[in-house]
């Protein structure tokens, strides 16, 4: 038992050293990388009706001010499914119509998310109709619910992506039901079956491994946050260098078959650019979301994103910066963004 312990021991200190010696070598490749130039990059943003409401904004207004004021040609919009569905079998497309149509007018390239785990908490959105309806029958009614919007807009020439949920391997986050990986995949087969464009799956940055989500996707997306909220710690800043998804997108395509064969792209489908922390935004001080989130944090994250070698980015947050220009007097975000982003 002795040399068991021993032996266990043995080849813990082996990966502590092994995992040592790759971070110290990530930090060092970091300092001969160069961000990626401007002009070789792809920005766009998430935008989520239910946040901006939360935020007692004009929904409207801010989207169409996204489009029309920070020129905004790339957009994740949200097929949410208590909003497309908010009675059962009675589908109400007017909002996301509204918002497609607005973005084909200005020439822009949209990603349309469906399924029940969507952007902005709780992560998992579901119509309160389906509150005691057992398991199986709701992932009948959610897989309806997909393929009524597929079909509705896959003539939309705009959309480039569909996105099939949202990080669903990150079982730790989000009011949400373990994910059952075979209906995730009856869901990506019941989308790619309606239509030909490529499916995102997407992944969190930080603590996923990413293998599932990538051999599952036709485009991976990852997330990218740098100051996360996390109890019982509290606000905790991730030190991990731009080079950590460098290294991570390589032995990443080890395991998917990727290193010789023809690689997919991989999009940052998440930057951070708002606050994370203990309350929801709208009930922190304003001194407490810059905790998480001032300016000089607001550009480090943008200039991270290029460092890391990925050339289309989403921004996390753009809710937030209008909101800090139209309620708190505080412009600089979203006329940064404007001028220097978009």
């Amino acid at each position: 038992m002795i040399k068991i312990l021993k032996f266990a021991f043995q080849i813990l200190l082996y990966l502590l050293v092994l995992i040592l010696v790759i971070y110290v070598f990530l930090w060092i490749w970091n300092f001969f990388i160069d961000e990626l130039p401007q002009d070789q990059m792809v920005y766009g943003v998430t935008f989520s009706k239910p946040y901006a409401v939360e935020l007692g904004l004009d929904w409207k207004e801010i989207y169409l001010a996204i489009l029309d004021d920070l020129k905004v040609k790339n957009i994740r919009l949200i097929a949410y499914w208590p909003e497309v569905e908010p009675k059962e079998g009675k589908f109400d497309f007017r909002d996301l119509d509204f918002q497609i149509n607005e973005a084909v007018k200005r020439n822009a390239k949209i990603i349309l998310a469906v399924g029940r785990r969507l952007p902005r908490w709780p992560e998992c959105h579901e119509p309160s109709w389906t509150l005691n309806q057992n398991l199986e029958v709701k992932n009948e009614k959610l897989l309806e619910y997909i393929e009524k919007t597929i079909l509705r807009y896959k003539e939309v020439e705009a959309i480039k992506y569909w996105q099939v949920e949202n990080e669903p391997f990150l079982m730790r986050f989000g009011i949400c039901p373990k994910t059952n990986i075979e209906f995730l995949d009856k869901e990506i087969a019941l989308v790619h079956s309606l239509d030909s464009r490529p499916v995102i799956i997407s992944d969190n940055g930080e603590v996923s491994i990413w293998i599932n989500a990538r051999k599952r996707a036709d485009v991976f997306g990852t997330t990218m946050y740098r100051v996360i909220w996390k109890k019982p710690f509290g606000y905790f800043r991730y030190p991990l260098p731009s080079t950590f998804f460098r290294f991570k997108d390589f032995v990443s395509k080890i395991f998917t078959g990727e290193l010789f064969g023809q690689p997919k792209k991989v999009i940052v489908i998440e930057l951070q650019a708002e606050p994370w922390g203990p309350e929801v935004t709208t009930r922190l001080t304003l001194e407490e979301q810059f905790v998480s989130m001032d300016f000089e944090g607001f550009k480090g994250n943008i200039g991270y994103a290029r460092r890391a070698g990925f050339k289309e980015v989403y921004l996390w947050g753009v809710e937030w910066w209008y909101w800090l220009k139209e309620k708190a007097n505080e412009p600089r975000f979203w006329e940064f963004a404007k001028s220097k982003i978009f």
